[in-house]
Formats: C-alpha cells, sequence, structure tokens
C-alpha cells in the first residue's frame, strides 16, 4: 500500500481502487468496527462511509482514498495544521500515486481544505465540496466552537467535537474527549483562516466546481461551546444564484442535516454522474 510523507514528515496510508481519472477521497477506507461503530449507527452515521464511497465510484474512477482526519487525530499537528499545510498534504498523497492532475470531493472542514487546495494548484481536475459554503463560509463562528473546545479538551480521541441538535437534546450532556493537542490543530487552522476572503478567492478557482449541502444543515451548539448556531445550508440556498454565477454547480439536499448529507445514499446519486459529466464526458 503506498503511503505519503505529510508536511510534518509523519506518513499516511494510501488505498487505490479502480482505474480512470484520479479522484482523491479523504475517506476512512477500513469499516469502523466494535461499540464506536454502534454508536455511530445510533447518531444516524454509516461506520463503513468511506467504504460505501470508495465502492460507489471504484467502477468508474482511480480512487485514492486517504484517512486524513483519522491520521491528523492519531497524530496531532497542533501548531501546524494550517489551510497551506493542509493543501500540501493532499497534494503530497496525489504525488505518492503519481498522479499529475486529480479531483477532490471533501465533506465539512476536509471540504473548505478543497477550497484551500484548489486556490493552490493548477493541478485539479475538479472540484466537490459537501456540508460547507464556498462563499460566506462560518469561519468565524468555528473559529468559537472550536476555542470552546480546546479550553474543555483532554482525555482520549474524539472524532469531531460535540453537536447539539434541537432534536437531540442529550447532545448537551456529552463530554468532550479529544485532548489539548487534537484540538489545538483544529484552532490553529481555523485561526489561520480568520483573514481568508472566500469571495475573493473563487477568481482562483479555475476547476469545474460543485458544492452540495442539506438543506437542514444548521448546527446549533450548547451553551459549553457559546451557544454558536453554524449555519452550513444558508449561505448555500441563499447565495445560490451568486454560487452559479461564480461557477458553481450547486445541490441543495432537501430535509437533509450535516450527518444526513454525508451519506453514501445522498452523496453518491449526487457527486458520481456529476463526476462522469465532468471528467468522463467531457
Amino acid at each position: 500500500m503506498p503511503e505519503a510523507r505529510l508536511h510534518d514528515e509523519s506518513t499516511i496510508e494510501v488505498e487505490v481502487r479502480g482505474s480512470g481519472p484520479t479522484v482523491l477521497l479523504p475517506v476512512n477506507p477500513r469499516p469502523i468496527e466494535g461499540p464506536q461503530a454502534e454508536a455511530m449507527r445510533r447518531w444516524g452515521a454509516d461506520p463503513a462511509l468511506g467504504r460505501s464511497l470508495i465502492d460507489g465510484l471504484a467502477d468508474a474512477f482511480r480512487v485514492v482514498a486517504f484517512d486524513y482526519e483519522g491520521h491528523v487525530l492519531a497524530t496531532p499537528k497542533p501548531d501546524t495544521l494550517t489551510p497551506a499545510t493542509v493543501a500540501a498534504d493532499i497534494v503530497a498523497v496525489a504525488d505518492a500515486v503519481d498522479a499529475s492532475d486529480f479531483a477532490y470531493y471533501g465533506y465539512s472542514w476536509l471540504a473548505l481544505s478543497g477550497l484551500q487546495l484548489a486556490i493552490r494548484t493548477d493541478r485539479l481536475t475538479a472540484l466537490v465540496m459537501g456540508g460547507f459554503p464556498p462563499i460566506d463560509g462560518p469561519y468565524a463562528e468555528m473559529l468559537r466552537v472550536t476555542k470552546a473546545t480546546h479550553e474543555m479538551s483532554g482525555g482520549t480521541p474524539s472524532a469531531e467535537p460535540p453537536r447539539v441538535d434541537a432534536e437531540e437534546p442529550d447532545w448537551s450532556t456529552v463530554e468532550v474527549t479529544m485532548s489539548e493537542a487534537q484540538t489545538r490543530q483544529f484552532l490553529t487552522l481555523y485561526q489561520d483562516l480568520q483573514g481568508f476572503d472566500d469571495r475573493a478567492a473563487q477568481a482562483a478557482v479555475t476547476c469545474p466546481r460543485l458544492c452540495l449541502v442539506g438543506s437542514a444543515d444548521e448546527i446549533a451548539y450548547g451553551e459549553r461551546w457559546g451557544g454558536v448556531h453554524v449555519s452550513m445550508a444558508g449561505p448555500v440556498v441563499r447565495g445560490r444564484a451568486e454560487l452559479e454565477r461564480l461557477g458553481w454547480d450547486v445541490r441543495v439536499l432537501d430535509g437533509l442535516d450535516h450527518t444526513q448529507a454525508m451519506q453514501a445514499a445522498a452523496v453518491l446519486p449526487v457527486v458520481r454522474p456529476w463526476l462522469a459529466a465532468t471528467l468522463l464526458d467531457g
């Protein structure tokens, strides 16, 4: 299995499946098992999400999968996880599999990482951002949430800060279990993004691009996180006409929240035909 050497000299395993145009997926190719898998199912998440996405694309594309989120949680980069280094890491993955050009799909913070990648390389053949708006991104709100999470951090790894949803009041009792180093790396990332002008950046995105978001992707964090409301859907729904003028294809998934809109059953019917039309038919 290929390995890529990242900006901090750590390495990440890369799984390659299929043939055709290269598509980079920062997902875990190995299904999660045991108690963590059961907990994910209870919250509507698929423990085999990465595998499902790979399987849904590998018959038409050369899929390059790498568990970047899992890697940064296992090997935190508290002082160096910046937009520039994340983009460099993604390029390092492409280099490790000899991909001179490639498409990229990322969801949530890995989607905003895709935008950072797009403005730093001319090797992208297509960009898909899921669960994060290309314009009017909630960078300030995410910094507030991440600061609060960092202040509460300590203990064993977790995937990301707990979210409190109006329909899931028990989230307010969940304890933060990420370590200080794990949370500080995301604090570093969002602090660096505070000066980022995502509208001005659009001129540097020259490849075909798609954004998708659930229409109910509105995340309400509890009082311990400052009562912050993070709107992923709002900027896309309100700004749809502007996004299309800027060259984005836009898909709003009716009724889906942040977790629901990342599942393979929601993503593949949108992303697969779009990638096919962009990379194969074109």
